[in-house]
């Protein structure tokens, strides 16, 4: 679908994507959510905001692709009913992204079958929403009884398996529900919401310049991708465009978050299969790129690297020199190893039909990033639209059909080799020149909308500025909202046991979608 099939107005917006913003009616939001399922686009994110101290009421928001770009509508809501349209039915990942919107804001999604609380978890008074203005975000409420109607699955030998909120490990807390016969699992239902941190708030509260360090901080394994969003929506407000050298910096940066990220997670693949040595070499080799991120860019996960206007580091020649020899060096062990897992008897048991999500689940309910390009959906923003330098590096992408644990492990190792393909044509191809600007202060009222594709998807950050360079709205959007639906489905018929393999094999965000 193209922008002008549109029966409303689209004004494009500045920045280094193609986004066009519309004010819809109910009628038209409703529709243009039918009309883009129809012609394949999909549903990247739906939120919400306050309006009522500018004399207005509220504002349901969301952003769907087209053949075009994206498109970002905006539906006024009235505060004396402040309800808007299910979209749920055409898009079943709006769901959760709808009753987040109802906890923090108090605008409902009218017709929804799931009303369920999202993100409250009894610790909010009933009528305290968080995201309205003049809200007190420090202000402390009396702790209720905790009640989650937790859909129940009856039958001879059926019984619940319930694992967390608080695990045994390091990860982050979510509850998982299992409704299983023997060990095999006829349901699971997720409860997330318990790392909820205010940070749509805290951006309230931070200037335009100073809030990059807060967006990557959102999910603290893609900080490069949110800080690029953030500054791709800022500098697109303040009408700016950071040095070309920048661009290609940020690139590298993003390369080698992707390249740390699928190193870690094949460890440990191989590991939950049973393969302790797997966890210890691809332990050792994500840890000599955390070790050379810190000596070149002064931070392991590449923190506050990424900042407006460009990059806070350069790389010189040295640096070069040393990613350089890193990039060969990791591309022949991974080649070596990735024949190792593709030949191992055990790994493959475990791995080839575990966890699938056939194409057509997958397409249906909006599976994104390595894991819906596992299971055939054909989607990476630095193919489909590319920005400097995706433009003119050619990505190939990878994709598998099978959307099973063993699909999910071959694209991160294609990913992987692809990635350290990237960074070689990076560093040889980097222009010279500055690296940061100084961008100027955007006029109040005006939007910037960031897409980038993080290692586990695509990264989208919205923001509306205030005046003398405040901001009055920030939205970050992790590519987990749509993903830990899939969970649920992926396991559906696996015994529990594969679950930790299932679940490491998407390694969703808690903390990205818990905002």
């Amino acid at each position: 679908m193209r922008i002008e099939d549109f029966a409303f107005e689209l004004i494009p917006l500045p920045g280094a994507m193609p986004v066009w913003h519309g004010v819809v009616d109910s009628a038209q939001w409703s529709t243009a959510a039918k009309q883009v399922r129809e012609k394949g686009g999909r549903l990247v994110a739906l939120w919400g905001s306050d309006q009522t101290d500018r004399g207005c009421g509220y504002e349901a928001h969301a952003a769907l692709t087209v053949h075009s770009g994206l498109i970002w509508l905006t539906l006024p809501v009235d505060p004396a009913q402040p309800s808007f349209p299910d979209i749920s039915g055409v898009f079943p990942a709006a769901c959760r992204m709808q009753r987040a919107a109802f906890d923090l804001l108090g605008i409902r999604a009218d017709g929804a079958d799931d009303m369920r609380r999202w993100l409250r978890h009894a610790a909010w008074p009933a009528g305290w929403f968080p995201l309205r203005k003049g809200v007190n975000p420090a202000a402390v409420h009396a702790v209720g009884i905790d009640e989650y109607d937790f859909v129940t699955v009856e039958g001879d030998g059926v019984h619940e398996i319930p694992v967390g909120p608080v695990h045994a490990g390091t990860i982050e807390p979510g509850h998982f529900r299992f409704s299983v016969v023997g060990e095999r699992v006829l349901r699971l239902e997720e409860r997330l919401g318990y790392k909820h941190k205010g940070i749509e708030k805290r951006f309230e509260s931070t200037s335009v310049r100073e809030a990059v360090h807060l967006a990557g901080r959102v999910s603290g394994d893609s900080t490069v991708a949110y800080a690029w969003a953030y500054c791709m929506a800022a500098e697109g407000a303040a009408l700016c465009t950071p040095p070309e050298r920048a661009l290609w910096v940020r690139a590298l940066l993003l390369e080698r978050e992707r390249i740390a990220n699928h190193l870690g997670d094949l460890g440990f693949l191989g590991n939950d299969a049973g393969l302790a040595f797997g966890l210890a070499q691809f332990a050792r080799l994500k840890e000599e790129a955390l070790r050379l991120n810190h000596t070149l860019f002064g931070h392991r996960y590449l923190m506050d690297v990424v900042v407006l206007g460009g990059v806070a580091r350069d790389v010189h020649e040295e640096g070069v020199r040393a990613l350089r020899a890193q990039t060969e060096t990791l591309r022949a062990e991974i080649q070596q190893l990735k024949v190792i897992y593709d030949e191992h008897p055990g790994l493959q048991d475990r791995f080839i039909g575990a966890g699938r999500v056939a194409p057509e689940l997958a397409d249906k309910l909006g599976l994104c990033g390595l894991a819906g390009r596992a299971s055939a959906m054909s989607w990476d923003l630095r193919v489909q639209f590319p920005a400097v330098p995706y433009d003119s590096l050619n990505v190939r992408m990878a994709t598998h059909r099978n959307g099973d644990v063993a699909a999910r492990v071959t694209v991160r190792f294609e990913e992987l080799l692809e990635s350290l393909d990237l960074c070689s044509a990076i560093l040889d191809r980097v222009p010279r020149g500055e690296v940061r600007i100084e961008p100027p202060t955007p006029e109040d009222g005006s939007p910037g909308l960031g897409w980038v594709e993080g290692w586990r998807g695509e990264v989208l950050v919205a923001l509306e500025c205030g005046p003398h360079g405040t901001l009055r709205r920030v939205h970050p959007h992790d590519p987990s909202w749509h993903n830990w639906p899939l969970l649920e489905h992926a396991v559906i018929g696996n015994i529990v046991p594969d679950f930790p393999l299932i679940n490491k094999s998407f390694n969703l965000s808690y903390s990205g979608a818990d905002l």
